[in-house]
């Protein structure tokens, strides 16, 4: 099952990010709001974007802090800034910081589409092939081996193990989980996301004296290996 691409938009003007969000939704882009450094903190508890539009000039944190710490803890995602300053020298330090790349308002929505989708694209083809211990799933070829030998995966829990293999070795919640892999809704249960992670458990893990997939108590799920 393939799952939109997510954005996270980190924004305070809210004509702006409704704008937006219509505008993404539109393209078929799953989006998340936050008109606060620190909403943006708590989303990203519960939810890893597949990239992060950043505006400089929030009520609390200030933008060049939120991308210091998103990068420090989410290096993988692609971060996109937005805002009003155009000085160059807060451009290049922006992007020296870790910033992917810089749109400067006011922007017109076709142009913040194709840096997304650039974006994306960079980030997809960083990587093909993903593994734990002896297990590799392949994005291009969409199989799974473990050593070796084809494991047959419905496109649901293909999708789940390489979500959880994109990000080996951190926990994730069951809320992040249902948000990526079933587009989560307040009416999904977290339960089959328990359910799933069985399904996975027998055709990954069962028999195999070094197993991949955790549970982290109370929290969620990870991969090791």
């Amino acid at each position: 099952m393939k799952t939109n691409p997510t954005i996270l938009i980190i924004e305070d003007d809210i004509d702006l990010t409704t704008y937006l969000r219509e505008f993404l939704t539109d393209q078929r882009y799953t989006v998340h709001l936050a008109h606060s450094g620190s909403k943006a903190l708590k989303t990203l508890e519960k939810v890893i974007p597949d990239i992060v539009l950043l505006d400089l000039n929030l009520p609390d944190i200030s933008g060049e802090s939120l991308l210091e710490r998103i990068k420090k803890y989410y290096s993988e995602i692609p971060i996109i800034i937005l805002t009003a300053k155009d000085n160059p020298q807060d451009i290049v330090r922006n992007l020296n910081d870790g910033a992917d790349d810089y749109l400067t308002k006011p922007f017109s929505s076709e142009e913040l589409l194709a840096r997304i989708k650039a974006r994306l694209r960079k980030s997809n083809k960083a990587e093909t092939e993903y593994s734990a211990a002896d297990v590799v799933l392949n994005t291009e070829t969409m199989e799974v081996k473990k050593n070796g030998e084809l494991i047959d995966l419905t496109q649901t829990e293909f999708t789940l193990l390489h979500y959880l293999l994109v990000n080996k070795n951190k926990v994730l919640t069951r809320e992040m989980i249902l948000s990526h892999v079933w587009a989560y809704s307040p009416e999904t249960e977290t339960r089959v996301v328990d359910v799933y992670i069985g399904y996975l458990r027998k055709k990954i893990d069962n028999g195999s004296a070094l197993k991949i997939i955790h549970s982290a108590r109370g929290f969620g799920y990870s991969v090791k290996g």
